[in-house]
This record gives structure tokens, C-alpha cells and sequence, in this order.
């Protein structure tokens, strides 16, 4: 029998207890802010960052959205990080991907404040990250919210063998190290991988970040195991699908993330969550 993870239920419980964080914090006078940069008219980013602007306002934050032309060259948009750098009434800063051509991506992620990087993409955020480093950072918030997901659905990673398909600064890499640090096993699987598959079926917990629909079926998981699919891909009919074929896994994992409703939900509900924690350390600092 396997056990359906519900996203969209526990990242209500986030969005809850951030609301309530907003509202204590705006009894002591601070409401957490967020500033989300796009440039061009990526639909799919368009949608994306539409999203996030509801839901920070539903939850009682400061939101702003800063739209820019195709056209924006690196020097017009590392002045505008600035302008958020140095704005304290801006928390977290949001560059959304992708980026055209023309513009640096990783100098653009080095530009932002360290304090204020609410993607934990930041290398200062992300060395923390992986050497455990005491103390308060923002961490990427697809991974972090999966670790929140393992934490709801009482999965202890500690002594299992997790198993990582995909090996990106956003998901894989981080999703590593937030396992390592809870004291997992953990592999690094990618497209050099040799027999994959096969290593997929040693996981305990399996991650699955790749962009490629139904990567994984049923045949490829371990008995029992957690999976958790962070896919977002489009089958040949251009329904919405994740990386693991959730059909013939069912009977298999013994946990389970549907696509959509499963990691999707928790990765904006943990982006507010973070975005909350900035405010409340910034104004520790202060």
C-alpha cells in the first residue's frame, strides 16, 4: 500500500504558521518584504512569479514585483539588485531564471546580498550548506521543503540510503547536502550515471530532479522506499507529469509525491517561510 504524500496539506501548515509569523512580526512594527526581478516574458516564469506575489500578499508581506524588458543589460540589473541590497525595507531578493543571453547568471546570484539571497543559491549560503555551518542562512526551498515533506510523513533520514538523480545548484546539489546533514547515505546520480536504474533501486529515499518525463517507473524503486519526484515535465499528450511514472510506482514506494500537489505547493510555501526568517534575523542583527 502506498501512502499519497500531500503537499498541498502540509504546505498549508507552512503558509499558517508564516501568516502568523507576519502578524507578529507586524506587531513589533516590521513586515517582511520580497522583491522579485524578471526579465523578459517567459511565460512559464511569468506564471511562476504571479504566484508568488498572491500568495505574499495573502500572507500579510511586503511584495514587489519588478518587470524588465528583454532588452535589460547585466549593468541595468546589477544596479537594481543594488537599489534592493540597500532597501531595508526588502528582505528577500528574488532574480527570476532563466536569464537572457546577455546576462551573467552566476554574477548576477554573487550580486545579491548574502542576507537578503531568499533562494540560498548565494555560494556563501550555499558553502554554509554544505559544511553544516551553525547559525541562521536561507537554504534553496525546493530542497528544504522536501526535507519539511520527509519530516511530516515522520521519515527520519538518518542511517537510510538516499539516492539523488540530478545534480543542479537549485535541487540536487543542496537536496545532498540537507541529507548528508540529517545523517543519510547519500548518491549523487546523474547523466554519466552508469545503470542508474539500478542504483535507484538501492534508495531508502529517492529523489528524482531531472526534467525528464517518466525517467523512473515502478521497476526502478527499491520496496517500501520514500520517492519523492520534483519533475514538472509534459507526457506526449501535454498532460503534466512528473519524472516518475506515479502509476506503476503505486503498489511499490511506500511513500509517494503526486505531480502536481506534491513538491510544487511546498516550494512557494517555503520560499515565504524563508522570506519571514530573513526579516526576523535581519532585525535581529540590527
Amino acid at each position: 500500500m502506498t501512502t499519497i504524500i500531500d503537499g498541498k496539506q502540509v504546505a498549508k501548515q507552512v503558509n499558517q504558521a508564516t501568516q502568523n509569523e507576519v502578524a507578529a512580526l507586524a506587531a513589533q512594527g516590521v513586515q517582511p518584504g520580497i522583491a522579485v526581478i524578471i526579465v523578459g516574458a517567459d511565460p512559464a516564469s511569468q506564471i511562476y512569479v504571479r504566484n508568488k506575489n498572491r500568495k505574499a500578499t495573502k500572507l500579510g508581506m511586503h511584495s514587489v514585483v519588478r518587470e524588465l524588458p528583454a532588452t535589460t543589460t547585466q549593468a541595468e540589473l546589477l544596479s537594481i539588485i543594488a537599489e534592493y541590497n540597500a532597501d531595508n525595507q526588502i528582505h528577500g531578493i528574488l532574480v527570476q531564471s532563466p536569464l537572457p543571453k546577455q546576462i551573467n547568471e552566476p554574477l548576477i546570484t554573487l550580486a545579491i546580498d548574502p542576507q537578503k539571497d531568499v533562494d540560498g543559491f548565494h555560494p556563501t549560503n550555499m558553502g554554509k550548506l554544505i559544511t553544516n555551518f551553525p547559525g541562521n542562512y536561507p537554504v534553496a526551498n525546493t530542497p528544504r521543503g522536501i526535507m519539511t515533506l520527509l519530516r511530516a510523513y515522520d521519515v527520519d533520514p538518518a542511517g537510510k540510503t538516499a539516492v539523488v538523480i540530478g545534480r543542479s545548484t537549485i535541487v540536487g546539489k543542496p537536496m545532498a547536502a540537507l541529507l548528508t546533514n540529517a545523517n543519510a547515505t547519500v548518491t549523487i546520480a546523474h547523466s554519466r550515471t552508469k545503470d542508474l536504474k539500478a542504483l535507484a533501486r538501492t534508495a531508502d529515499i529517492l529523489v528524482v530532479a531531472t526534467g525528464i518525463a517518466h525517467l523512473i517507473t515502478g521497476a526502478d524503486i527499491k520496496p517500501g522506499a520514500t520517492v519523492i519526484d520534483v519533475g514538472m515535465d509534459r507526457d506526449e499528450n501535454g498532460k503534466l507529469v512528473g519524472d516518475v511514472d506515479f502509476d506503476s510506482a503505486q503498489g511499490v514506494a511506500g511513500l509517494i509525491t503526486p505531480v502536481p500537489g506534491g513538491v510544487g505547493p511546498m516550494t512557494i510555501a517555503t520560499l515565504m517561510q524563508t522570506t519571514v526568517e530573513l526579516a526576523k534575523w535581519s532585525d535581529l542583527s540590527e
